[in-house]
């Protein structure tokens, strides 16, 4: 049989042409961000990034230097980032990619250069089993930014862009990228400010991951476009005349929600597209002059509201209160007249608040002279993110840290104040102890209640905007373990933390002698990492520290230990019987072995779910329970062999996205009939003997074996949970259609 593989003949100087009209077309968007010596540079930084890749080609077979050049002009047309953002775009990927080392960098470009260069480059090495490189390389990035804020957004400019071109990507990669840009890269961009980039990350991510659910939305808008612009026509035009009558000079934009937010909103409020009410958001800009802004601003506001009717509930000022990432808008959302009234978001803002809005830092950056309110409060969420980085040390993993600091990304905020009248900047959420802590450290540990309003509150006082806050300390307080089940800020986390370490180091040390004795008692003289590590995952401990901690305060017993080495003995007799012998920790092993397994056919790395069934160790993971066509992927657990999870899975995008390295390809096979159970909810009008007709379709109609049912009813409407065996998602699909047929039912989705 020929193997050989026919190579498309590539026109090298086609290519080359090709490469210098980009780089030509970069230079043209970046001429107004330039100054003196700057171009020349940016053709030093272009010149070797074309030499240094220029054998490399990506996975969709262009040459590699397109990917660099794209990245610096979403940097400098997308941010709005000037020369030395272009240059370490260009040059991103050399040091971690090529030969060249990060000093020929600085000799050429500087430090400056060479330091966000560093911090854009991933770590390489070998890293502890169960910790997460993804994790570490996104606690080095946090380190520079710290220093120097581009490094991240180049980093997002990189993420774009591939996830614009993920296309040619393989099916594992597409899911390992999309979960770690929704799990790290679109909120931060949210953060950031970068409102556009993060709403094409987010849909970008719906196309991999749900990729049935965004092409739905996606065709639905597209159906409903001729209407939508129609009705946003008449909706713009009373608004528009007295626009021109009070005598601004504006814009006005029409358009659709996001496919991911429009996706959100179906996931959250249960409801078919058609009924998504806000749809819609119409935005008001206007080009006035600085000190105008907020009065022109409301003038419109209460123009908009003389011809359509607001919802008091959904005004939101963030000119008064701009966000901390820069913000600065009025939102409301009105009812729309006619024959069928439609809620409609309205937006109003100026020129230079659009700006921000879309561009994030980099724009307000360029405005900072105007308002160092928002540089405060961008500050403070800087230094937030500096503490958290200064008190981590070995002891708290990357992944603890990146969760730390991504609760701060995504959360709205809350504008409170001290008695004296300071602004304080707090997530939603917040308590009052989070307030201690953001006044100072000090009266965060010793903080034993609080006055909010005048009234007194307890620690765990949930804040919210307006509230006038007066902290009560004592000399005799220290921070309790239990402060951490109800804080919010990462700052207040990170500092309560620090104090409990300090306290607990004496448990840490008893709680390892006391390990390390007994495994000696049963045989095992040596406690090592990799032990370390079985007897953290078995007794679910967040890092080595928890594990000694918790054995040193006596909430496990020692006799636990025991039972673990039976346990892991009883595994190790039933990983023998396996085809698979190599440890199920190193998922390079696996995947060498499932190749040798299964030869060299297509997706020969990956596990044949049923086929394999006696040679691998693998099981159906509870937390979704997947059924034969589902899409799916495996993944190394630590201690309990191979999961196989859907992507849909609640805990999917954690695990691809945290420790995509243990993703591995899993497949279903058609040669072996198998039975699944199934979680469905059927929600509905409740008559006399609907329940007797639901499981009359069940069981005698589709002769289907229902293993588990729940019903509960209120207030005439009943909801339905039960657990049934099917073949596969065709089988579940047709159980679902017959189902909808039963008179009263409503909704049916399928439950986890």
């Amino acid at each position: 049989m020929n193997n050989t593989v026919e190579v498309k003949e590539i026109d090298l100087e086609q290519e080359r042409k090709e490469i210098l009209k980009r780089y030509r077309k970069l230079l043209n968007i970046a001429r107004p961000y330039l100054q003196d010596d700057d171009a020349k540079l940016i053709k030093k930084a272009f010149m070797l990034s074309a030499e240094a890749h220029k054998e490399m080609r990506r996975k969709s077979g262009e040459p590699y230097i397109y990917h660099p050049i794209a990245v610096a002009q979403i940097c400098v047309e997308e941010i709005g980032l000037g020369a030395t953002s272009i240059m370490c775009a260009l040059l991103h990927d050399v040091v971690e990619d090529t030969e060249i080392e990060l000093t020929e960098i600085e000799a050429i470009f500087g430090k400056n250069v060479a330091k966000i260069i560093d911090g854009l480059t991933k770590i390489t090495g070998v890293f502890e089993y169960g910790s997460s490189q993804q994790a570490e390389n996104f606690r080095k990035m946090l380190l520079t930014l710290s220093e120097d804020i581009r490094v991240i957004l180049i980093k997002l400019a990189d993420r774009l862009h591939n996830m614009r071109t993920l296309g040619s990507m393989p099916r594992d990669k597409q899911l390992k990228i999309s979960s770690e840009t929704f799990y790290l890269y679109a909120p931060l961009a949210h953060r950031l400010g970068l409102h556009a980039i993060k709403s094409e990350l987010e849909d970008l991510c719906l196309k991999y991951t749900e990729p049935e659910a965004y092409k739905d939305i996606a065709k639905k808008l597209k159906e409903t476009k001729t209407s939508r612009e129609s009705f946003i026509q008449n909706f713009i035009r009373p608004i528009e005349k007295d626009l021109n009558l009070m005598g601004y000079k504006h814009i006005i934009k029409g358009r659709p929600k996001s496919i991911y937010s429009i996706y959100h909103k179906l996931k959250k409020n249960n409801t078919p597209f058609e009924e998504i009410y806000d749809l819609f958001a119409v935005r008001v800009i206007l080009d006035v002059p600085t000190e105008q802004e907020k009065s022109a601003c409301w003038a419109v506001y209460s123009m908009v509201t003389d011809h359509y009717k607001p919802n008091p509930e959904r005004l939101k000022d963030w000119i008064s209160n701009p966000k901390s990432n820069g913000y600065e808008s009025l939102h409301t959302t009105v009812m729309s007249s006619g024959r069928r009234g439609r809620w409609v978001e309205v937006q109003v803002r100026t020129t230079r608040m659009d700006e921000i809005a879309e561009k994030g830092f980099a724009a307000h950056w360029k405005y900072k002279g105007n308002d160092t309110r928002t540089n405060k409060a961008f500050e403070s969420w800087l230094s937030q993110i500096r503490e958290a980085l200064d008190t981590s040390d070995k002891t708290q993993s990357a992944v603890d840290l990146v969760d730390d600091i991504r609760s701060s990304l995504y959360n709205d905020e809350i504008f409170v104040y001290t008695p004296k009248g300071k602004l304080i900047v707090l997530k939603d959420g917040a308590t009052a102890l989070d307030f201690a802590f953001e006044i100072h450290s000090e009266v965060g540990a010793r903080c034993i209640g609080a006055k909010v309003n005048n009234k007194l509150v307890p620690l765990s006082h949930k804040l919210k905007t307006g509230d006038i806050i007066e902290c009560m300390t004592s000399a005799k307080q220290k921070p309790s373990e239990d402060w951490l089940a109800f804080v919010a800020t990462t700052k207040a986390k990170a500092r309560i933390k620090d104090y409990i370490k300090e306290a607990n180091k004496q448990h840490v040390i008893m709680g390892r002698d006391m390990i390390e004795h007994r495994l000696k008692v049963l045989g095992i003289n040596t406690l090592t990492l990799e032990i370390t590590n079985q007897l953290r995952a078995y007794f679910n401990a967040k890092d080595s520290n928890d594990l000694f901690y918790r054995f040193g305060k006596a909430y496990i017993s020692l006799d636990e230990i025991k039972k673990w080495k039976s346990d892991r003995e009883a595994h190790e007799r039933k990983q023998a019987t396996k085809t698979i012998q190599e440890p199920l920790t190193n998922t390079k092993n696996i995947v060498k072995e499932l190749k040798k397994l299964h030869g060299d056919v297509k997706n020969s790395d990956a596990i044949l779910i049923g086929e394999d069934m006696d040679r691998v160790d693998y099981t159906l993971a509870k937390c979704c329970n997947p059924i034969a066509g589902d899409t799916v992927f495996g993944f190394v657990t630590i201690n309990e062999g191979i999961k196989i999870h859907r992507t849909s899975c609640p805990n999917a995008t954690e695990l691809l996205s945290r420790h995509g390295d243990r993703v591995i390809k899993a497949l279903w096979t058609s040669q072996i009939k198998m039975s699944f159970v199934a979680h469905l909810i059927i929600r509905g009008t409740d008559r006399m003997g609907l329940m007797n007709d639901v499981t009359r379709v069940i069981s005698q109609e589709l002769k289907v074996n229902i293993q588990n049912l729940s019903i509960g009813v209120k207030e005439g409407i009943f909801e339905g949970k039960i657990a049934l065996m099917v073949q596969d998602t065709q089988h579940l699909e047709t159980l679902v259609q017959s189902l909808e047929q039963v008179d009263g039912v409503i909704q049916i989705e399928r439950g986890e």
